[in-house]
């Protein structure tokens, strides 16, 4: 049974889709069979691993949300093997409005996932920077979360929102909601902010931040404009290895917690 796993901060810019992006390709290069859900109006995920939503406009996540579509039917492969990904479009903007009336509204993509979650290890969701009805339908449909945090001014402004958003989720829609980790973005060792937003995020959330730091990296930056995550842009980069990292240590918390329980 697949891992669903939202990547969820109200905040902008810290790195949400990049990790998506980055760590979907590295769990699929560890030949785990990934579904990368962009749920996201902007489509950042989607075009960053080459697929052109004008192409899918008839069969991205907005007609699994509306028009009931076959959630197998709207999933595209990538240039990499073991990932898939089911797309994002600007309509998507108007489901705010649009599910209004519609019954039980939060848990649809729920619904939508439970269709093919069965088919792959891992389906990591892509979430809008907002607390809107996509992301609580994420995080309903989600067995846990990533939060990614950047290593910058008001970097923690904002999760304590965050955290009481998961805690009312847990509590109405998805009791098992957890916290996978607090994810640091955009480290630089060489800058003393940095260091000290490391320090007050480990000091506030102990183990629950990822050992993993995602370095502050130019190759990061470029790879969506070619269409590629990071490691088959350049796969010796700093960016590349981190993620590869960060891969792993997910990989071996899921296999320590399968033999706790």
């Amino acid at each position: 049974m697949g891992k669903i796993i939202a990547l969820a901060n109200q905040k902008g810019g810290v790195g949400k889709t990049t990790t998506a992006i980055n760590l979907a390709a590295s769990l699929a290069s560890m030949k785990k069979k990934v579904l990368l859900v962009d749920a996201d109006p902007q489509a950042n995920a989607s075009s960053g691993l080459g697929i052109d939503v004008r192409e899918h406009k008839d069969s991205s996540i907005y007609q699994c949300f509306l028009d009931g579509a076959n959630t197998a039917d709207c999933i595209c492969a990538t240039s990499l093997k073991n990932l898939f990904v089911i797309p994002s479009h600007i309509d998507l903007v108007g489901v705010e409005v649009e599910m209004v009336d519609v019954p039980n509204r939060e848990k649809v993509l729920k619904k939508v996932l439970d269709q093919v979650k069965d088919d792959y290890d891992y389906v990591l969701i892509d979430c809008s920077p907002s607390l809107g009805i996509i992301t609580i339908n994420s995080l309903t449909a989600a067995d846990s979360v990533i939060i990614p945090v950047q290593c910058e001014y008001f970097a923690l402004e904002g999760i304590s929102k965050l955290i009481n958003t998961i805690k009312i989720i847990k509590g109405n829609l998805n009791p098992d909601l957890q916290i996978e980790g607090f994810l640091l973005t955009m480290y630089d060792a060489r800058l003393r902010l940095s260091n000290q937003v490391k320090e007050e995020v480990q000091k506030s959330f102990g183990q629950m931040v990822f050992k993993t730091l995602i370095q502050r990296n130019v190759k990061l930056g470029e790879a969506p404009s070619y269409g590629q995550p990071v490691l088959t842009y350049d796969g010796e980069s700093k960016g590349a290895k981190n993620y590869l990292e960060l891969a792993e240590e997910l990989i071996k918390r899921e296999k320590k917690t399968k033999k706790q329980s």
